[in-house]
């Protein structure tokens, strides 16, 4: 322990911060391209005339699937850190919850009224997977007392506001003037591209002593050892 944590002191190869967090901006960037790419185009799809590729749904219901949508998505979150923390490990619970965010947006991009409900269904549990999650392991970076950590949270909420930026001028653009489906589709290039450089970033993770195994099963192990 002693090792890892004199090993994140010494990284400061992003900034003045640990390489991680480079990786972890990018991957919430990217997972808050996806989510506010996807958002500026809901309303507008829901209510754009079927003549025009939209659903068609009148303003109140559409209103509503929305504001389920918008506050589902944070509500999920208290599970995907239970999930987390007992199941799957932080690492892995950000990973697959990229991964169903990805499969969502996509799914809003086939013309199916079924197929756009589970995607919102994914869109949900995949945020909830992901941003908590994405958010701890930042914190993890530094050791206690580090005094880069809140700059590094700064550096890291930087990356939220700019995907905030851009995906609906991005995503907007092509879902009005070209096609909606397009639209949604481009917001799940996104957080494949944020995926794949998550992935490709994992050997950090293993150089600074993050584990795959959740808390949970990190103390029964714990509780072995001490007793022999």
């Amino acid at each position: 322990m002693i090792k890892t944590t004199t090993a994140v002191q010494a990284d400061t190869s992003f900034f003045g911060h640990p390489r991680g967090l480079a990786t972890l901006f990018f991957t919430e960037m990217w997972e808050r391209y996806s989510y506010y790419g996807t958002r500026a185009l809901l309303i507008l799809f829901m209510t754009a005339p079927a003549t025009t590729g939209g659903l068609a749904f009148p303003t109140m219901k559409a209103g509503a699937i929305y504001g389920f949508y918008t506050a589902m998505v944070y509500l999920m979150c208290l599970g995907g850190g239970w999930v987390a923390d007992r199941i799957t490990g932080q690492r892995r619970a950000v990973l697959y919850g990229g991964m169903l965010i990805a499969a969502g947006n996509f799914c809003l991009a086939t013309p199916s009224t079924g197929v756009f409900y589970a995607g919102l269904g994914l869109l949900m549990m995949g945020t909830g997977m992901l941003k908590p999650n994405v958010s701890a392991i930042v914190g993890q970076l530094y050791s206690q007392g580090d005094r880069r950590r809140d700059s590094g949270f700064s550096i890291f909420y930087m990356g939220i506001n700019l995907g905030a930026l851009i995906s609906p001028l991005i995503c907007g653009w092509v879902g009005e003037k070209i096609n909606w489906h397009l639209g949604f589709a481009i917001s799940g290039v996104g957080m494949v591209a944020g995926l794949i450089q998550y992935w490709l970033g994992g050997n950090i993770w293993a150089r600074r002593g993050f584990t795959h195994r959740p808390r949970a099963i990190r103390r029964r192990i714990g509780r072995r050892s001490a007793t022999g």
